[in-house]
């Protein structure tokens, strides 16, 4: 699969995720078979650019490529200026959230809000392709939805036309209204609505936990790829999972302990690299209770854990939980992902 020139690895695509995707965990989703990433969302608003947030958020550093950057805002010129600033500090893909139904977000107009206001999303379509996506140096631009704003108001297949015709390169749908947040289950006929009315790429975004479930959303919808998001939180391994299954119709034994351990370990540290030890020790707390979820006494060991003043104590005790659990089991089994 393409997008714009960017030939890509595989149809397994990591969700922007606000405080999860950041720069360690992207790259560790694509070591472990994500064949695209999508950075934390970007306000487009010029006077947070030199904040200490946006400036982690759009480092790139070593990452792997194609670089893709999410952009938000509700303003067509603030976001013009964005995704050029964005390219020009390495963003080879420009995103557009129009999918996140955060209140912080939707308050302000932007993210799913938007989704109420067909004329605002033109405009905001066609300054961004017209700022980066135009020439001989023109960057791809793509488009996350929900299906609407509610059930009474879907007009996904609406926008998915309007993108088209401006120039989108790829659109995302999540199979929720923003009313619906991340609540109930993914309507995938609106996606393969949308699938069949135009003809760019089309990804496929919710509740795809398993191989079993990707398989079925490519079958059920024609999306051209699949979307995973909160699947993947503690466990990045599902798109190795999935693509192997996608591949042979065969499931991968689930992790061995020891492999689980040192995925983490790697992952914690690249963390503390990147945050440095004030911030990283608070932000790594909620990977290291995705990485524990349905494990035995984890509840009691995530309140051990916070306690932690440092980062080498926060990952010594990390470790010697899991040495615990390899005493009861050469093996570790997982609740089925929410």
């Amino acid at each position: 699969m393409k997008i714009g020139s960017h030939l890509l690895a595989n149809r397994l695509f990591v969700a922007p995720m606000a405080g999860v995707t950041d720069r360690p965990f992207r790259q560790l989703c694509k070591k472990l078979g994500a064949g695209y990433a999508v950075s934390e969302m970007v306000a487009s608003n010029a006077l947070l650019w030199k904040s200490e947030k946006t400036q982690r958020r759009a480092n790139h550093v070593g990452e792997f490529k194609p670089i893709a950057v999410q952009i938000a805002g509700a303003d067509p010129e603030m976001m013009a200026a964005a995704a050029k600033i964005n390219v020009d500090h390495g963003a080879q893909i420009i995103d557009i959230n129009m999918g996140c139904p955060a209140k912080k977000v939707c308050n302000v107009a932007a993210g799913s809000a938007l989704l109420r206001n067909e004329p605002l999303v033109r405009d905001i379509l066609e300054a961004v392709v017209n700022a980066v996506g135009i020439g001989p140096d023109a960057v791809p631009v793509t488009l996350k939805i929900r299906t609407g704003w509610d059930r009474e108001h879907k007009n996904a297949i609406d926008i998915a036309r309007l993108a088209e015709s401006i120039g989108i390169s790829m659109l995302t749908v999540h199979g929720r209204t923003r009313a619906d947040l991340y609540h109930g289950e993914a309507e995938y006929e609106t996606i393969t609505a949308v699938k069949n009315t135009v003809n760019i790429p089309i990804v496929a975004n919710g509740d795809i936990n398993n191989p079993e479930k990707a398989e079925f959303v490519l079958k059920t919808t024609g999306a051209d790829a699949i979307m995973i998001g909160r699947a993947a939180q503690g466990r990045p391994w599902i798109f190795r999972e999935i693509d192997h299954y996608l591949a042979t119709g065969e499931k991968l034994p689930t992790p061995e302990i020891n492999e689980i351990q040192a995925i983490m370990n790697a992952h914690l540290l690249d963390h503390y690299e990147f945050y440095g030890e004030h911030i990283g020790l608070r932000t790594a707390r909620k990977h290291i209770g995705w990485y524990c979820k349905g494990l035995r006494d984890s509840h009691a060991f995530r309140q051990r854990m916070n306690t932690a003043d440092d980062c080498k104590t926060q990952l010594q005790m990390v470790n010697d939980y899991f040495d615990e659990m390899k005493s009861h089991s050469d093996r570790l089994l997982f609740l089925e992902a929410a």
